[in-house]
């Protein structure tokens, strides 16, 4: 789902997923059969998988979980001598048995894209205001999407497909979410 305000982002982000989640295990289905299908049933837009009972994904797909992620933010902040790139998502898996979230994570990249130290004096000021312009419209989100997945699916338990599967359960990670913005949420377990 996208929440941010790139009307491009999700189609840009349904690229990045699959591979990191078959890495940890899991095995999913292509984004263009998984499309097609919901779009034969009446489901357009990802949005409205919000509302859709979680058992139809196990009737349609004979899935054990869904992996809802939400696009938060997919922004470009440019100001002449400075440009930061940034990728924030949310993701949650749950059962489509119990309706239970079995994990949850949210997880954010900001990139510099700006110049870097090109000297000093008004030439350096121009040099690293062209550098800047160039490397943002340039940017390719892609790339840093796939590291916000690899992120946030690293503290996913594995999946039946890879080796560590049940050999994870006592790995504990840190929460690594700023005193202001954190919840009464449980710690994270693997």
């Amino acid at each position: 789902m996208n929440e941010s305000t790139a009307a491009d982002a999700k189609e840009y982000y349904s690229t990045t997923i699959q591979e990191p989640l078959a890495f940890y295990g899991y095995y999913t289905f292509p984004y263009p059969v998984t499309a097609d299908i919901l779009k034969m049933e009446g489901i357009y837009d990802t949005e409205l998988l919000v509302n859709l009972p979680l058992a139809k994904f196990k009737e349609y797909f004979g899935a054990d979980a869904v992996l809802f992620t939400t696009i938060k933010k997919w922004d470009l902040s440019y100001m002449i001598l400075a440009s930061t790139l940034t990728v924030s998502i949310d993701c949650q898996l749950k059962s489509t048995t119990s309706d239970q979230t079995l994990w949850e994570y949210t997880g954010t990249v900001v990139v510099d894209l700006s110049g870097g130290n090109t000297g000093g004096g008004v030439g350096g000021l121009i040099a690293k205001a062209i550098v800047t312009a160039i490397s943002t419209a340039m940017a390719d989100y892609v790339p840093y999407a796939r590291q916000a997945n690899y992120r946030a699916l690293s503290s996913l338990p594995y999946g039946k497909y890879h080796a560590q599967h049940n050999k994870d359960q006592q790995v504990q990670f840190i929460d690594q979410t700023p005193e202001e913005t954190k919840t009464d949420a449980e710690p994270l377990t693997k």
